[in-house]
Formats: structure tokens, C-alpha cells, sequence
């Protein structure tokens, strides 16, 4: 077993429902809790896309840094986890409001007072990450939601896939993230935490043009 505890349906638990979004090797369902009613978001990650003993290490350590950062503001909260033979399952809080990259191609972009409001509540995100000392490494529009469809939402960051804790004086050699926002030290596989700062900074540019700056 991947997370280290015995395997267990998680249909027992809740009921599976529409996809919300897919990714390198997880889809996201939407689901609802049996005993409660309430909605959650549930990813599943395909073990048929975990074959090297890293990338079984990569999902445990996308777990262990949710429940690392449980309790943290505007972080998409985790709720359960469970495993059977062909995936992983991380059943996780449902933010309803969809992406910040829809918001995005929605207005065209944002005026300055919105999109400093916006990239606040990032740059808050980045400082509880880092300041529990994790590297998010793959920060980009499409891994920020809004609690609700309301103007005035809470932003919460998503998809720890890539992320890791990071240790002080360490340099990352990995190259990783999404080609458009990671910066030129993780191409040159000499990085630290202020690669996640590059990719907030392209974020912001894309909120006040509607374009990304660099072309990959």
C-alpha cells in the first residue's frame, strides 16, 4: 500500500459524482458524504501512472504536506484519505467558485484594484506555504479557486502534486512546474522557495494584460 494503511473503498464513505477537472494522473470527482450529505472534491490518482518508487513517494508527500497545512487559511483543506488496488484517493473541501484562470479568460483581465486584491490573497498564500516550509512549485491560475461563485470569494490554493518541504540551505535540482510560470533557476535546476515568487509575478502580469508574459 502506497499511504501505508489498509485498503478501503471509498465508496463506503461517499458517493462518487460528475468530474470536476483531470491532470497529469489524477481526476477530480465531485462527491457526497453518505453520513452527512455534505459535498467534497475527490481526487484520483491512477496507480496505473505510479510505477517508479519516487513517484510512489511524490503521493505520499502530496498528503503529507495537506495535512502539514491543515488549519491554514485560504489552503484547500484535506479531509480523508484512502487506497484500493487501482488508485489513491484524497477526498478533499469542495471550492465551488471554479478556477482563477476561468475568472481570468471570463473578464479578459482585471483592472489594477481587482487583480491587487487577487494577487494579495496569492502573495498571503505563498507566505503561510513557505512559512510552513513548504515550495509549492506549481503555482499557476488553474491551481487557485474561489470558495463560491461570488465576486467577493475567498481564493484557496490547490494540487500539492509537485510540492515538497523544504530544508534550509538546500537547492532543488528537479526540474518541474508548468512550462508559462516556472522560473529560469528551476530550468537550470538550481532553486529555491523564490521559484514559487517567479510564478506569482507571471500570475500577476496575466491578471492585469490577459496574456502570459513569456512564450515557452
Amino acid at each position: 500500500a502506497i499511504l501505508g494503511k489498509p485498503y478501503e473503498d471509498v465508496k463506503l464513505h461517499y458517493t462518487i459524482g460528475k468530474e470536476l477537472g483531470s491532470g497529469r494522473s489524477a481526476i477530480v470527482y465531485l462527491c457526497t458524504e453518505n453520513s452527512t450529505g455534505l459535498q467534497f472534491a475527490c481526487k484520483c490518482i491512477s496507480k496505473k501512472n505510479i510505477i517508479a518508487a519516487h513517484e510512489e513517494d511524490d503521493v505520499r508527500r502530496e498528503v503529507e504536506i495537506m495535512q502539514h497545512l491543515s488549519g491554514q487559511p485560504n489552503i484547500v483543506q484535506i479531509k480523508a484519505t484512502y487506497e484500493d488496488d487501482q488508485c489513491v484517493h484524497i477526498v478533499m473541501e469542495l471550492c465551488a467558485g471554479g478556477e482563477l484562470f476561468d475568472r481570468i479568460i471570463a473578464r479578459g483581465h482585471y483592472s489594477e484594484r481587482d487583480a491587487a486584491s487577487v494577487f494579495r490573497a496569492i502573495m498571503d498564500i505563498v507566505n503561510v506555504c513557505h512559512s510552513k516550509g513548504v515550495m509549492h512549485r506549481d503555482l499557476k491560475p488553474g491551481n487557485f479557486l474561489f470558495t463560491s461563485k461570488d465576486e467577493n470569494a475567498v481564493l484557496k490554493v490547490t494540487d500539492f502534486g509537485l510540492s515538497v518541504f523544504i530544508e534550509e540551505g538546500k537547492e532543488f535540482r528537479d526540474s518541474c512546474g508548468s512550462v508559462f510560470y516556472v522560473a529560469p533557476e528551476v530550468l537550470q535546476r538550481k532553486y529555491g522557495k523564490e521559484a514559487d515568487i517567479w510564478s506569482a509575478g507571471v500570475i500577476l502580469y496575466i491578471l492585469l494584460c490577459g496574456e502570459t508574459p513569456f512564450w515557452a
